[in-house]
């Protein structure tokens, strides 16, 4: 393969999303003494996800950060539990998503990746939310790129072209790692290069989607040490 720069799915891929927010939103529940399936409330905010990024892919709703989408959802998801929350503690919440943890081979594996390529994000995330991410979990990165560059959402196929429109690179120089198979099929599609790297524990211990690859991609990896390893790092 004629590589010349990796960018990487990041919610779920490199950050573990679901522990980070759901630690946020317990200590949000004991500061104010409250008792809630914490685990419940983050699936009812969560299910927000892709409903919200498929209406602005389809014309049906105008370009709007995930931030935006996450906070119009935390306010009904509270709401419904009668939970109120003040402006300052509703931004605090929706900010949690730009304070989440790596995964423990994250960072080491992007350092030994980033010797030999340019690695950057690819992700739905907000520019902004993803500068926020990169400076709390120390994520090394040469650039960012977000859906919010292509005001499309993946897998619609303006991210990936704007990922490459901005890299300066052909299809083949490039490879998108994800632990989701749609992600890595859409890139494919446009000829980019695949890798897969599972994390079934994303979505908590009974996770039943992507825990294997569905899809012939270029690599298959446990982690992104052994990523790294695979292509010469």
């Amino acid at each position: 393969m004629n590589l010349r720069a990796l960018v990487f799915d990041t919610y779920g891929t490199l950050v573990d999303w679901r522990g980070s927010v759901r630690d946020e939103l317990a200590a949000f529940g004991r500061a104010r003494g409250l008792h809630h399936d914490w685990d419940a409330i983050l699936a009812d905010w969560k299910a927000c996800y892709r409903p919200g990024m498929d209406a602005v892919n389809r014309g049906e709703a105008p370009w709007t950060t995930i931030e935006q989408i996450y906070r119009r959802r935390l306010v009904e998801v509270l709401g419904l539990r009668g939970i109120a929350a003040s402006e300052a503690e509703l931004e605090q919440l929706t900010r949690a998503w730009w304070r989440l943890r790596p995964w423990p081979d994250t960072v080491f594996g992007l350092t030994r990746l980033k010797r030999r390529y340019i690695v950057s994000p690819l992700s739905n995330a907000s520019f902004t939310g993803m500068v926020h991410l990169a400076k709390h979990a120390a994520l090394p990165w040469d650039c960012i790129i977000t859906a919010e560059n292509a005001h499309r959402y993946k897998p619609h196929p303006d991210v990936y072209r704007t990922a490459l429109t901005l890299l300066g690179l052909r299809a083949d120089e490039v490879m998108l790692v994800a632990a989701h198979n749609y992600d890595l099929a859409a890139a494919q599609a446009l000829d980019l290069r695949t890798a897969f790297v599972p994390r079934p524990l994303e979505y908590g211990p009974g996770q039943t989607s992507d825990l294997v690859a569905e899809g012939k991609w270029d690599v298959v990896a446990d982690s992104v040490e052994e990523l790294a390893a695979a292509l010469g790092c």
